[in-house]
């Protein structure tokens, strides 16, 4: 193990954690907040983190998606926010808006007894408006790092030179998105004298040195091998002709029963595509993907977690970090090219003990991508049992679903296309005559 580093097991460690969060070290206050929330029983992760943090210790956690690493670090912050309240007191750093978001949400909730402030410094939002919101003096801000930067560089008299607590959280899709630089600027603005906690799926040679500069004698604690799964996710595989790859997974979402469902596929193309022939078909679909607007995005997952919609169709923008909570079912429509994106999308399900599946489909030519996933997870998945004959015979409703969905995308391409026209500056002559845009089934905002 690197010098760097101090594995919770070794000789100078404190006591193994207790079973409650008082045997953690948390005041009165957070664990009754704790308990109203839900959280029982301290997570692995937290059971090992906390009480380094609330020590005062550096923590590096590498944990499972899903394993409750927000609590780990936004409860001993909330703590020591308690003990000497100011503003700006901690700087939390996430790789997307909507984890961001997310993160925000945790802290509202674990810090609502004592009316903790929050701000979201991301992409996509008015810079004057996050200025204001900055203006009031927040305890905790939650940013992306290239926005977080613009505010450091552009927003008059906002500083955190007195920051308390610096956390990187998902640092290894951190530095994947190249926030490198980002990140090396806020450190240069931000206190030596802190605490830092990094938090990654993952430890990679990019990790390693991102701790080792951001870092002071941090304590490790590891709750998951490199790449693993959590022991209540039941994974499967089902190989079935390319052609027919729709009919059968119209026939899964028929045959099984789950409340929740994400459906990862490798385009927003084909995110679109399936949202629409789902909805012809009568499922309650809703897409999610980078193309789409923020509040688009953010509306998508506001109906998914309330329940207005059963069933996300989703590219890997939301395969990870976000706190959707109670998935029954993970679908893998197109198998990822990074093997390693299979167990962050698979996270989605199973999290905090609860059970979960999964079952990705392989065609004739995913053969080797899948291959590459069994030699990740050492371990060969069951094949998920249907009646071919039964999927079969969907066959005609879902081609007559196809092809509605693939019109009504032509449909709305051809209105964007004109309306991109007639945006241009006229030089005289008659205007054009606009199209009617049709109605978008596939709008997250309905």
């Amino acid at each position: 193990m690197p010098e760097e580093f101090q594995s919770s097991d070794s000789p100078d460690s404190p006591p193994p954690a207790g079973k409650s969060f008082s045997e953690l070290g948390l005041c009165p206050v957070l664990c009754e907040t704790a308990n109203n929330l839900g959280f029982t029983t301290p997570t692995p992760i937290q059971a090992e983190a906390i009480p380094y943090a609330l020590q005062g210790r550096d923590v590096i956690g590498l944990a499972q998606t899903g394993s409750g690493k927000t609590a780990a670090f936004a409860l001993p912050i909330i703590q020591a926010l308690l003990e000497s309240p100011q503003p700006f007191f901690a700087a939390v750093l996430a790789p997307t808006r909507e984890l961001a978001i997310q993160i925000a949400e945790s802290f509202e909730k674990l810090g609502a007894s004592i009316e903790l402030k929050t701000c979201i410094i991301v992409g996509g939002v008015e810079m004057m408006a996050q200025a204001i919101a900055l203006a009031k003096k927040p305890h905790i801000i939650i940013a992306t790092p290239g926005r977080l930067v613009d505010h450091i560089e552009n927003t008059r008299g906002f500083s955190l030179k007195k920051l308390r607590f610096f956390v990187l959280d998902e640092a290894d899709r951190l530095l994947n998105m190249d926030f490198g630089l980002d990140i090396d600027k806020i450190l240069k603005v931000i206190p030596q004298k802190r605490q830092t906690f990094l938090f990654s799926a993952t430890m990679t040679s990019k990790v390693a040195k991102l701790q080792r500069a951001s870092l002071v004698d941090p304590v490790r604690v590891e709750v998951a091998t490199k790449y693993s799964t959590v022991s209540t996710l039941h994974q499967h595989y089902l190989f079935l002709p390319a052609k027919y790859k729709e009919t059968f997974l119209v026939y899964l979402l028929n045959d099984i029963s789950a409340t929740s469902t994400i459906i990862f596929t490798s385009t927003c193309h084909t995110t679109q595509r399936l949202a629409l022939m789902l909805r012809n078909l009568g499922f309650s679909a809703i897409p999610l993907h980078g193309q789409l607007p923020q509040p688009k995005r953010l509306g998508a997952l506001s109906q998914f977690k309330g329940g207005a919609r059963s069933i996300l169709l989703a590219t890997d923008v939301a395969s990870r970090g976000l706190d959707i909570p109670s998935v029954d079912m993970v679908i893998n429509y197109d198998i990822p090219t990074h093997s390693k994106d299979y167990i962050h999308r698979v996270g989605r399900t199973a999290r905090a003990g609860r059970s979960g599946k999964s079952i990705t489909m392989v065609t004739q030519y995913d053969i080797e991508l899948y291959q590459r996933i069994e030699v990740l997870l050492g371990k060969k998945l069951d094949e998920f049992p249907i009646d071919k004959h039964s999927a079969m015979s969907l066959h005609e409703r879902v081609s007559e679903a196809i092809r509605l969905a693939v019109n009504t995308l032509k449909e709305q391409d051809l209105a964007k296309k004109e309306r991109k026209l007639d945006s241009r500056p006229k030089r005289g002559g008659p205007s054009r005559k606009k199209l009617s845009a049709p109605r978008d089934d596939a709008d997250i905002g309905e």
